[in-house]
């Protein structure tokens, strides 16, 4: 196992990495192997941000399950402080249109741009091994809370991972240390979540029994 280096410093923006992704020319396709390569050391962090923005939002029912099972592969990494993402080599040779993806990445920009204004590199501590590791299993315990079904219960756990991967992008500590409340929090609503939703069940099934039991 490789260790992350300790170096905190950051030299270009996640705004200006993700644009030189978006400008940078090749082939009709492009690689998810490509993509993680380009975004080196910070891939683990902006991986999780793009996976966790679709949960913040609402979505069709059963979505956030499968993002829940794609987040663990970079929260792992954290977790083994790994010093570049690794993925299979099936997953590395997936491909996805350059286009679409630049499209995407021009459209985002802007908005990260505003956010960046508010977060930067500071309390470096709380995004470097050893709490990098804790933030990876935080965010194994968000991606398993993302796979419950319960409705509404997404947003919470989205958001914090997504602030979670920014954190991580920009070496953001406080940003990072903000993320232990927000999780504790959307444990909280998947908790009550869940007792809500047992209770209905529950409910349901005993109307029923009592209807066509007589």
């Amino acid at each position: 196992m490789t260790s992350r280096p300790a170096s905190p410093e950051i030299k270009v923006s996640t705004s200006a990495l993700l644009m030189q992704l978006a400008q940078a020319e090749g082939e009709e396709r492009i690689s998810v192997g490509e993509i993680v390569s380009r975004l080196g050391d910070r891939a683990p962090g902006l991986l999780l941000l793009m996976l966790a923005l679709p949960m913040c939002i609402p979505n069709v029912p059963g979505i956030s399950t499968i993002f829940g099972l794609l987040m663990l592969a970079p929260a792992m990494q954290l977790v083994l402080a790994r010093e570049q993402l690794w993925l299979p080599n099936r997953v590395r040779a997936w491909t996805v249109p350059r286009a679409a993806l630049s499209g995407a990445l021009r459209r985002a920009t802007p908005t990260l741009r505003k956010i960046e204004r508010l977060i930067g590199t500071r309390w470096t501590m709380f995004v470097l091994p050893p709490a990098e590791q804790l933030l990876g299993l935080q965010t194994v315990l968000m991606a398993l809370v993302l796979m419950l079904p319960i409705p509404g219960g997404n947003w919470p756990p989205g958001i914090t991972v997504a602030a979670t991967g920014l954190a991580l992008a920009q070496r953001d500590g406080r940003l990072a240390l903000l993320t232990v409340p927000m999780a504790a929090v959307s444990v909280a609503v998947a908790w009550i979540g869940f007792r809500i939703g047992a209770a209905v069940f529950n409910q349901t099934v005993h109307f029923f029994a009592n209807l066509f039991g007589g």
